[in-house]
């Protein structure tokens, strides 16, 4: 440890400060349109009709199926050449890494939150929707007016797990070159020559975080079970 540089890490705290916010706010927002996206996907899934349940299926399983990093690359690199053509440009439609990383993220992670969503809506009982059609409501409103609000009090704790889940996931966007957290770190790490520190500290960063949004979480479900 005698050789271990604490200077570089106190020098780099602004700029990693910087790394956190964007991380933070990509997760949020990814979580925000995950969760709508999720849940519109979710009740297609649940629908008894094949031009709903069938691309939705597909979308899912299909997304489900592929690494994030591998989604990361397709959207940034192969989305410009598809507007292109699609939009008769003379060039690639310039779309932006944080962009594409922002689009790709709410796309990708409303797979998952679709997963969970479904599970929550299929905990209601049977017996509370069908006294929501013998009152004349439509099955959007009783999705939205009964069994959605019982889904999301079932699933927070799921759905939080899987955001923090997302939030370890954004450290991917650094191959894009982004300065999200660890993006910052690796930055860093590459000006001063110092990997061990740098590498160290963000990690030492990724795990408080999650590990103190965890036993919150977790005390949040222990408070859930126990209104349920």
């Amino acid at each position: 440890m005698g050789a271990f540089d604490f200077d570089v890490i106190q020098r780099a705290l602004p700029f990693m400060w910087k790394g956190l916010q964007f991380s933070v706010q990509l997760t949020l927002v990814a979580m925000a349109g995950g969760i709508v996206l999720g849940t519109l996907l979710a009740m297609m899934r649940l629908s008894s009709h094949k031009l709903l349940n069938l691309p939705a299926a597909v979308y899912v399983n299909g997304i489900r199926s592929i690494p994030l990093v591998l989604v990361i690359f397709w959207f940034y690199f192969l989305v410009p050449l598809i507007l292109q053509s699609v939009m008769g440009a003379s060039s690639p439609v310039h779309v932006g890494a944080e962009k594409s990383a922002l689009i790709t993220f709410i796309l990708f992670q409303a797979a998952y939150y679709s997963e969970i969503m479904r599970a929550g809506i299929q905990s209601v009982s049977r017996g509370q929707v069908s006294a929501a059609y013998a009152l004349g409501l439509t099955y959007f409103q009783s999705m939205g007016q009964v069994v959605l609000p019982q889904a999301f009090r079932n699933m927070i704790p799921i759905l939080l797990t899987q955001t923090i889940v997302l939030f370890q996931d954004t450290s991917l966007v650094y191959v894009l070159s982004i300065t999200d957290l660890l993006g910052a770190a690796v930055k860093t790490a590459q000006r001063d020559g110092r990997l061990i520190e740098m590498y160290l500290f963000v990690a030492l960063i990724y795990f408080i975080l999650s590990y103190t949004l965890s036993e919150l979480v977790k005390r949040l479900q222990t408070k859930v079970a126990v209104i349920r």
